[in-house]
C-alpha cells in the first residue's frame, strides 16, 4: 500500500513539475535542453523507443591481462534520453565490470568495459543494446526565416564550435572561397543549410562512387572532400567548414541510424540557430533538418576528436574518422571484416506511439530521472541488500521496456519505470 501511494504521489508530482517546466518555456525566447516545448499541451506528441545493436571483436596480438574498452553510450541530449545498456548473454568477452561514465565533453557518456586476460591468439567480442527513448521533434516550429548571425551575436558557449581543426580547416583559403561561394547572397540561415548539404552530396559525386566501387576512399578532412567527394565522415567535415566560415557553429556528431545493412558508425552535422538551439542536418542525404526519431545520437564530437582521427575499418586507405571506442592496450586490437562477420552495429526502431504533450514529457523525465541513478550504481561495489535492490530496479526497467513495445499508451511504462525508480530509492549510501 505504501508502495502504490508512492507511485501515485511520484507520478502527481512529476506532471505538476513538467507542467510548471513546460509554463516557464513557453515564455521564454530561447529553446534549450528539449525542444520541443512550443507544442501546445493539447496536441499529440510521438514517442519512439529504439535500440542500438552493437557487435565489437577484438583478437589478442600477445598475451595481456586485463584491460579496458572505452565505448560511445547515448547521451542524455536535446530529444533523446537513454534507458539502459544490455549486455547480451551470447558475448563471449570475460566482463569482468562496466560502468557508463561522463565523458570530458558534455553532455557526452562512455561505457567503460574492463574485460579479463586473453591469450595470443585469442578472439572474442562484445554484443550489446543501447536502449533510448525520443520525444521527436518534426522542426514545423521552425520559421521560414533566421538571420546567419554575426559572430558577436552568438552564445559564448556556441563559439567553441567556429575553431579550425585539422578534419575542418577553416583558415584554408580554398575552403573560404567555396563557403562564400555556396552562401551567394542569402542571408536565411535555412537557405545556407539547404545549399550545403546540397552542395556536400552532389558535388564530383560521380568520383565518390567510383572511388567507392573501387575501395579507394581516403582522407575525410574537409579540404579532401572539397576535391574528392567524401563519404559521411568528410561531408560531415565539409559541411562543419562551410557552416564555421559563414559563422555558424556546427559539429560533428556519431549516429546510429537504421539501414538495411550493417555498419561501422555513421556521422552527420549539427548546426546552431540563435533562439533556436542545434538543428540536426543528415547532410550524407542532404537532408536537412533531420528528424530525432531516425537515429539514436552517440557522440557530440570535439574539437578534440576532430585532430585524433583514426582510420576506417574496412577502408585501409580512408583516414579521417573519429573513433567511437579506445583500447587501453595497444596488443588487443578490433576485428572487422565484411559488415556480416566480426565488428558491426545498427539501429532498429521498436515502437512509436502518440500521447498529450504533459504525458509525454513526464515519460522523459521518469527516464531521466530513473537513467540517473542507473548511471551513478552500475558497476560499482554495492552490498547484498543494496545490489538486490538495483537488480530488482533493472528488471523493473526491461519490463518498461517491453510495456512501451506491446502499448499504445506510455501508462504501464511510467508504472514500470516508477517501480525503478522505487527500488534505487531503497537503495542506502
Amino acid at each position: 500500500m505504501k508502495k502504490t501511494l508512492y507511485r501515485n504521489l511520484l507520478k502527481e508530482l512529476l506532471a505538476l513539475g513538467l507542467i510548471v517546466q513546460l509554463s516557464f518555456l513557453s515564455i521564454s525566447p530561447y529553446v534549450t535542453a528539449k525542444q520541443t516545448v512550443q507544442d501546445k499541451t493539447d496536441t499529440l506528441q510521438e514517442l519512439n523507443l529504439l535500440r542500438g545493436e552493437h557487435f565489437l571483436y577484438v583478437n589478442a596480438t600477445k598475451d595481456v591481462t586485463s584491460f579496458h574498452i572505452r565505448y560511445a553510450f547515448p547521451p542524455d541530449y536535446n530529444y533523446q534520453v537513454p534507458i539502459m545498456l544490455e549486455i547480451l548473454n551470447d558475448s563471449t568477452a570475460d566482463v569482468l565490470n562496466y560502468e557508463i561514465q561522463k565523458d570530458s565533453l558534455e553532455p557526452n557518456n562512455v561505457i567503460n568495459f574492463t574485460l579479463g586476460s586473453m591469450q595470443k591468439g585469442d578472439m572474442v567480442f562484445l554484443h550489446f543494446f543501447c536502449w533510448v527513448l525520443v520525444i521527436n521533434n518534426n522542426y514545423s516550429d521552425l520559421p521560414e526565416y533566421a538571420k546567419i548571425p554575426k559572430k558577436c551575436e552568438l552564445p559564448e558557449e556556441t563559439k567553441y564550435w567556429l575553431s579550425s581543426s585539422d578534419m575542418v580547416q577553416t583558415n584554408s583559403i580554398l575552403l573560404k572561397i567555396k563557403a562564400y561561394e555556396v552562401k551567394g547572397f542569402t542571408t536565411n540561415l535555412f537557405v545556407l543549410a539547404h545549399k550545403i548539404a546540397f552542395y556536400v552530396k552532389y558535388h564530383k559525386l560521380p568520383f565518390y562512387s567510383l572511388q567507392l566501387a573501387l575501395g579507394t576512399l581516403k582522407g575525410q578532412d574537409a579540404l579532401t572532400t572539397l576535391f574528392r567527394n567524401g563519404d559521411c565522415p568528410g561531408r560531415s567535415h565539409l559541411s562543419c567548414a562551410l557552416f564555421r566560415i559563414n559563422n555558424v557553429p556546427a559539429r560533428v556528431v556519431m549516429v546510429t541510424r537504421s539501414y538495411p545493412f550493417w555498419y561501422q558508425m555513421h556521422f552527420m552535422v549539427e548546426y546552431y540557430c540563435p533562439n533556436y538551439g542545434w538543428i540536426l542536418s543528415e547532410v550524407h542525404n542532404a537532408e536537412t533538418p533531420y528528424e530525432p526519431k531516425n537515429q539514436i545520437v552517440m557522440r557530440i564530437c570535439s574539437l578534440e576528436d576532430e585532430n585524433t582521427t583514426g582510420h576506417d575499418f574496412i577502408f585501409s586507405k580512408m583516414t579521417g574518422v573519429e573513433q567511437w571506442f579506445w583500447i587501453d592496450d595497444n596488443a588487443v586490437k578490433p576485428y572487422y571484416k565484411d559488415l556480416k562477420e566480426g565488428s558491426k552495429l545498427n539501429m532498429f526502431p521498436e515502437k512509436a506511439l502518440f500521447t498529450n504533450t504533459t504525458t509525454a514529457f513526464t515519460t522523459i523525465n521518469v527516464t531521466e530521472t530513473v537513467f540517473s541513478f542507473y548511471q551513478q550504481y552500475l558497476g560499482k561495489n554495492l552490498s547484498e541488500e543494496n545490489l538486490n535492490h538495483f537488480r530488482s530496479a533493472v528488471v523493473d526497467q526491461k519490463q518498461a521496456i517491453e510495456s512501451f513495445k506491446q502499448s499504445e499508451d506510455p501508462y504501464g511504462y511510467i508504472d514500470y519505470m516508477t517501480l525503478a525508480l522505487n527500488e534505487y530509492g531503497e537503495i542506502s549510501e
